[in-house]
């Protein structure tokens, strides 16, 4: 897939913002600025992180910006720092929380990216959500995207 001539440049901050009170997130990139190849996000983790999860129709991968991060992919659980890539394919159960009590930051990438619109569903018209809403309602939509959430979260 090919990209369209439309140019995107993003500084700091900027990108639609979805206030979650544990883990804002800044949508830089959709699938309509990629022409549907992926949707990228940036994400602050500074609580816990999601339940245990396996998406059926798309791939995810995470680049660690800050701090360091818990990742468990399969039965496996790593301990990845700033710098590190994580893929996560689809049909894999997963999950990622705080390996300290730092706040981290992540890039997301999701590809296909049609799952974007899990995150604006959840917040839906709200200014801001809270990490307790947020988590109920993503159980409440699951399967309208495929997901499905099999473990709590970890840590």
């Amino acid at each position: 897939m090919s990209f369209s001539d439309n140019s995107l440049v993003l500084g700091p901050n900027e990108g639609k913002l979805l206030q979650i009170s544990d883990h804002p997130i800044t949508f830089k990139a959709t699938r309509n600025d990629t022409n549907g190849a992926y949707s990228l996000f940036e994400a602050n983790l500074v609580g816990g992180g999601p339940g245990q999860h396996i998406h059926s129709d798309e791939d995810e991968a995470l680049y660690i910006l800050e701090g360091e991060l818990n990742v468990k992919l399969g039965e496996e659980i790593f301990c990845v720092k700033s710098g590190s890539f994580v893929f996560l394919p689809r049909n894999v159960v997963h999950t990622f929380w705080r390996a300290t009590e730092k706040p981290v930051k992540i890039l997301v990438i999701i590809s296909p990216p049609e799952f974007e619109d899990f995150f604006f569903d959840i917040v839906g018209d709200k200014q801001e959500i809270d990490g307790e809403q947020f988590g109920e309602r993503a159980m409440e939509i699951s399967g309208r995207y495929n997901v499905e959430f099999v473990g709590p979260p970890l840590g």
